[in-house]
């Protein structure tokens, strides 16, 4: 399986860096794995739904 750090990662969803950990450390990506202190992230996985917008409330109700 093809691994992204967390750097990649932030970058191919246009997020920040530090929102990737928090979403890694909430078990939200499946697959991500912690390798010492590095974050790896599979490159099929989906970003999870944002549940502090309007839209992603809404989403996580369905």
């Amino acid at each position: 399986m093809d691994y992204m750090t967390i750097k990649e990662t932030s970058e191919k969803w246009g997020v920040s860096a530090r929102q990737i950990n928090y979403y890694c450390a909430a078990d939200r990506i499946p697959g991500a794995v912690k390798m010492a202190t590095l974050w790896l992230i599979p490159k099929d996985a989906q970003k999870p739904v944002d549940g502090r917008t309007k839209q992603g409330r809404a989403l996580k109700h369905e």
